[in-house]
């Protein structure tokens, strides 16, 4: 699921930023970058979740990235709860960025529709 809508993003947004060096980006590719993050984009999310989510036993268990006190530099980190905070930050991260990409799209969307009408 994260790997097909990362790549389908990529696909279509490089696509348009390569076609835009040249001015040649068609009207179909300015729709699909603008109208595709509607799936994609919690598809992508709910795919990282999951992955943080099952990663997380494996983290706790072996202390990926953790450090722990005492050690030279006095500081501890645990790179668990650093997923969990991480996971905590979708709740008004993901529909912040999701709003704001369809404020972009109706700008960009509704500039295009004006220009036909010229």
């Amino acid at each position: 699921m994260l790997l097909l809508a990362w790549s389908v993003t990529e696909v279509v947004r490089y696509s348009f930023y390569a076609l835009s060096l040249i001015n040649a980006v068609p009207k179909w590719l300015v729709w699909m970058r603008y109208t595709f993050f509607i799936v994609l984009y919690p598809m992508g999310a709910s795919g990282e979740l999951f992955t943080i989510f099952a990663a997380l036993p494996e983290v706790a268990a072996k202390k990926h990235f953790t450090v722990e006190m005492p050690n030279a530099a006095n500081i501890a980190f645990s790179f668990w709860w650093y997923l969990i905070l991480l996971i905590l930050f979708y709740i008004p991260g993901f529909p912040q960025m999701y709003l704001y990409m369809f404020g972009q799209r109706k700008k960009v969307l509704s500039r295009d529709a004006e220009k036909k009408h010229d």
